[in-house]
């Protein structure tokens, strides 16, 4: 078997980049998506401009492709050198913190949901870009504009790229054998669906280690789909709740279920256990399923698995935000306008449409004209992921998005939380208490 990994990405060869090109030249040939008359922004492009771009590595390959292509030809167009870096996932926040404690290095940074709220006074405003793109696209989704947006203002100080959501990949047949036909919204039903899972020796499995994405998202589904959150409206700290008891409590149930060693599992861990038939039922975002599909050896595998929406639980939508790609600019750089100009170049449509319909679904868009993506009515198992950017859910839910939210996440305050639990290590009481002090100390409430 194949060692599967979203780090690896969808390797697709001479075939797959076969059919990728003529994907894209199909999808040339539909009607652009709909648009507003809309005034860009007049910026004047700095003498001598030269940028610098880091950004999160890609899980899917054309990610990267495209990405470097339509840089490419930013830099042709304008006549401005680009190098654009793609760093590790766990990397880019460590050097997102050098860049704006040393005021040097990158001239744009593409980093993760809360980072430009971690750095808000060292960056540019990026308004002017941010309204002419709402006005000429259809508006922002719900989570872009919370990201996006300095809490309390209408100043935005990010422009998200998209966002990777991670709903339940299921295979069809284990679902069916335990004796459901899809997945239940009642969290006491889907714990009845993965006791009987295991019992038939196809068991599900969530990450429980330091995992950026499933990691956090797990924690976060846990914990909000029983109504609980980490800090209120106002800010102040809230976990230690009845509401997240329960949580940790139906947590240790659910882990007993599990596939041994999710303890430990980081971003690629359950990919490489589901490829292997290990793990029958997990929540990722739609690489799996493609790195599956692409592989004549595994391409059975895909054509059994399919995606659904989180559980709900005591809540009325799925309780799941996105792992967002979030674009800021440091003061430090001497080119501003020119990398206003090359975010705003990035997210028309003559390029991001390219970018978001062959990275299959694994970015969902941040503007409500790209509802009209191809992409999304390629395949039936995508649908769950066309909405993925307004899910009304966030890191630090249901308080302002702030540094210390970010923090909370970095940290991995609530992924422990559950671990702890699960692991025996200690009572829900003693594993609240800490998740309450660890919070308090960075929310200082």
């Amino acid at each position: 078997m194949r060692d599967f990994t979203r780090r690896g990405a969808i390797g697709l060869g001479a075939a797959g980049f076969a059919a990728l090109a003529l994907r894209e030249r199909a999808w040339a040939q539909l009607p652009p998506v709909p648009t507003q008359q809309a005034e860009p922004p007049r910026l004047q492009i700095e003498q001598g401009a030269q940028l610098r771009i880091i950004r999160p590595a890609r899980f899917v390959e054309p990610d990267e492709v495209i990405f470097r292509e339509n840089a490419q030809r930013f830099s042709q167009q304008f006549n401005i050198p680009v190098r654009v870096d793609f760093v590790g996932w766990e990397d880019i926040r460590p050097q997102t913190a050098v860049t704006a404690n040393t005021g040097t290095g990158p001239d744009v940074v593409i980093g993760w949901a809360d980072d430009p709220h971690i750095y808000a006074d060292k960056l540019i405003e990026l308004s002017d870009v941010a309204e002419y793109l709402g006005r000429k696209y259809g508006g922002w989704k719900f989570l872009a504009d919370k990201f996006g947006k300095r809490h309390g203002t209408n100043n935005w100080i990010g422009i998200p790229f998209g966002g990777s959501t991670g709903p339940i990949v299921y295979r069809i047949s284990a679902v069916r054998e335990a004796g459901f036909d899809r997945i239940p919204d009642d969290l006491g039903e889907f714990l009845r669906l993965c006791q009987a899972m295991r019992r038939n020796n196809k068991p599900p499995g969530f990450a429980l280690g330091n995992a950026v994405g499933d990691g956090n998202g797990f924690a976060n589904w846990m914990t909000w789909a029983h109504g609980a959150y980490l800090v209120d409206e106002e800010g102040k700290v809230a976990i230690n709740s009845r509401e997240t008891l329960e949580a940790l409590n139906y947590v240790r149930e659910l882990y007993q279920t599990f596939v041994p060693g999710t303890l430990s599992w980081l971003d690629p861990s359950n990919n490489r256990a589901y490829a292997a038939q290990e793990c029958f039922l997990t929540a990722n975002g739609v690489s799996l399923y493609f790195a599956l599909k692409n592989d004549p050896a595994t391409r059975a595998i895909a054509e059994d698995t399919n995606h659904a929406p989180l559980p709900k639980g005591r809540v009325d939508r799925p309780p799941q935000s996105a792992t967002i790609l979030n674009a800021m600019i440091f003061r430090h750089t001497r080119f501003p306008n020119a990398g206003k100009a090359f975010i705003q170049f990035m997210l028309e449509q003559e390029q991001y449409s390219p970018w978001l319909n062959n990275c299959l679904g694994y970015w969902s868009h941040p503007l409500t004209a790209y509802d009209a993506a191809p992409v999304w009515e390629s395949d039936p198992k995508l649908t769950v992921f066309r909405d993925g950017m307004n899910n009304p859910f966030w890191s630090g839910y249901k308080g302002p998005i702030t540094a210390a939210s970010g923090t909370v996440a970095s940290e991995y305050i609530m992924v422990q939380m559950y671990a702890s639990v699960a692991s025996g290590q200690a009572t829900p009481e003693q594993a609240i208490r800490e998740a309450e002090r660890r919070a308090r100390r960075i929310y200082r409430s």
